[in-house]
């Protein structure tokens, strides 16, 4: 094991109860660091709705506590177990550099034999994984995390930052999955994106760059509407000025000369939207389901599906191809998108409790919590 000197203990924002405040508490870092495995230091942990829905107790995935939140996010390397030297792509790793690492898989199950880890059977998600199995270090929101060898891991380029490279271990790169899996949009397309939210928003960015000949973004709150403007939305629909579902679809019938979008992406999370997406789709159109991982449900005419010919297409986080992708959007697309635009803000780990607050109350689009710096 090649390691600097490692902490006894580290701060981590731990939920031993849905719902609660939350507290800082010192866990303990282990001081052995098996094959293949790394231990890291965290230096951003970007927030996502997935963690406010963990942290409710409302995530559709089942969950065990006490857990430490947090699985979008950036690592410096501090200690790296035999046989971990290089990352997943194949370049060298030394103490020091930031890498971002997905969810730990098997390679054994019937998935990963598939070639599918995101539905991996055994996976250890990060942010979501009980305490109570060693390594115990396994979320974003602390000062140092464990990276377990089952997890893909990729070196951070120099250019891209830390608070933009968190992004890109969940929300990027779960756009970037679910724009592959769409399909391909020309000039001849119309897309709706339901939802202005990170992911919604990134989304209305990659359809809109991928050539796609309208794009219309539907959501709330009229801030978040502008930034959507910027990342190429040809158009807006505003959740607050247009609170009818009857009026939102009869604007994309109206838009789109009574046909219905070729393409609806849901972005939102809300259940309901569903509902809408089906009606907001065109005749064979794809109808493109992202942002559902609450446990609400919804009620849907399943008959419209098969009259109108639905393709509808269900895209769940991302591989490891995805990472790399989104990391390379950020260096390549640093010109033609605005992705500086979604930092809401950037704050201590001490203000975790405060900052959840206002995650859930959508009074921030896309916060970053610093482990390494002092609360004020």
């Amino acid at each position: 094991m090649k390691a600097t000197t490692l902490p006894e203990y580290t701060r981590a924002a731990v939920v031993r109860g849905f719902g609660e405040p939350l507290k800082l508490e010192e866990v303990a870092v282990p001081q052995t660091v098996e094959a293949g495995g790394l231990l890291v230091e965290i230096v951003a942990c970007s927030l996502c709705g997935t963690d406010v829905h963990c942290w409710e107790g409302t995530l559709a995935i089942p969950v065990e506590l006490p857990l430490i939140l947090g699985h979008e996010m950036v690592g410096r390397i501090i200690a790296i177990g035999d046989g971990a030297d290089v990352d997943s792509a194949g370049q060298p790793l030394r103490i020091g550099d930031r890498i971002l690492w997905t969810h730990a898989v098997c390679g054994h199950c019937v998935m990963c034999a598939r070639k599918r880890p995101t539905l991996c059977r055994n996976k250890i998600p990060y942010g979501q994984a009980t305490m109570d199995q060693w390594p115990t270090l396994l979320g974003g929101l602390a000062q140092h995390s464990y990276v377990l060898p089952g997890s893909g891991r990729l070196r951070v380029p120099d250019a891209v930052p830390d608070d933009l490279a968190s992004m890109a271990s969940c929300a990027l790169r779960s756009v970037v999955n679910a724009v592959e899996q769409a399909g391909r949009v020309g000039p001849e397309h119309t897309v709706v994106i339901q939802g202005a939210g990170p992911l919604g928003i990134l989304a209305t960015g990659l359809f809109a760059q991928a050539g796609a000949g309208r794009v219309i973004t539907v959501g709330a709150p009229d801030a978040r509407l502008e930034i959507a403007s910027e990342f190429g939305a040809d158009e807006v629909i505003s959740l607050a000025a247009h609170p009818d579902p009857t009026d939102r679809l009869a604007m994309i019938l109206d838009a789109t000369g009574g046909l219905g979008a070729d393409l609806v992406a849901e972005f939102s999370g809300h259940p309901a939207a569903f509902a809408e997406g089906v009606e907001m789709a065109g005749p064979d159109g794809r109808y493109l389901v992202v942002g559902q991982l609450g446990a609400g449900t919804t009620a849907v005419a399943p008959g419209t599906i098969t009259k109108k010919n639905l393709n509808v297409i269900g895209s769940f986080s991302g591989d490891l191809s995805h990472y790399r992708s989104a990391l390379t959007i950020l260096e390549r697309y640093a010109d033609r998108l605005p992705f500086d635009r979604l930092i809401s803000g950037r704050y201590p780990l001490g203000d975790i409790d405060s900052v959840m607050t206002r995650m859930q109350n959508f009074e921030e689009i896309k916060p970053v919590l610093l482990p390494q710096e002092s609360s004020s």
